[in-house]
């Protein structure tokens, strides 16, 4: 089958080439034509792909994963937890905030932009890249999940010592695409309100991550947005 070739980093480009010639990735974009004929659908086009096009496949040295894009208008900007400058952090998002607080001592941002982590090498990658507005899951079992686990699939087969950030049971069962030989994973519950209290608080994984880096003989993550 003839490659699709999305709005992709290079790098990234090279490394998922043959999931691109997939049927089921011309049958995703098939949907999404048709979603976007009826629907509005979030993120914006060009930003489906912005966690891939702000780190780089050579340059991913720490993996957050989301499940599905936020379905408020503006919010989802294609990096998962982060919502556009001039838009209130989710609660989410908030707790997320707390924690580093909690960990180590840098107070939350007035915004929820989390860009700046990606471009210090943080993958912020949601299991699903695209949602119908107002309608949580909507696109979910369409074919992106496929797409993103060849993405992990290919981190975990082609890099090593990364470290994969797996908060709440849905990201936790992303473990079994990871070689944990070559890999390191922190996992913890969803920073979600209704989770964040069960061990989300407290569970470090900031701080841990700037250990294992300094390690590993990489640059720490400068977790401070302000």
């Amino acid at each position: 089958m003839e490659a699709i070739n999305p709005r992709i980093e290079e790098s990234w480009r090279e490394a998922l080439d043959p999931v691109f010639r997939e049927p089921y990735f011309g049958e995703l974009k098939e949907f999404l034509v048709t979603e976007k004929n009826r629907f509005r659908v979030f993120p914006p086009g060009s930003l489906i792909f912005n966690a891939f096009n702000h780190t780089p496949f050579d340059k991913v040295n720490v993996v957050i994963l989301g499940q599905d894009p936020y379905h408020g208008f503006g919010q989802a900007h294609g990096l998962c937890f982060s919502v556009p400058d001039g838009i209130q952090p989710p609660p989410s998002l908030v707790n997320i905030f707390k924690e580093i607080k909690n960990d180590l001592g840098i107070p939350p941002p007035a915004h929820g932009n989390l860009t700046r982590w990606a471009d210090q090498g943080i993958l912020l990658l949601n299991a699903t890249l695209t949602v119908r507005e107002n309608q949580a899951g909507s696109h979910q079992g369409k074919g992106w999940e496929q797409f993103t686990d060849a993405a992990i699939r290919a981190l975990s087969e082609k890099r090593e010592g990364l470290i994969f950030l797996l908060w709440g049971n849905f990201a936790i069962a992303k473990r079994e695409l990871i070689d944990v030989a070559k890999h390191v994973i922190l996992t913890a519950p969803h920073p979600s309100p209704l989770s964040a209290s069960r061990g989300f608080f407290g569970c470090g994984h900031f701080s841990q991550v700037n250990t294992l880096l300094k390690k590993m003989g990489q640059d720490e993550i400068d977790w401070d947005l302000a």
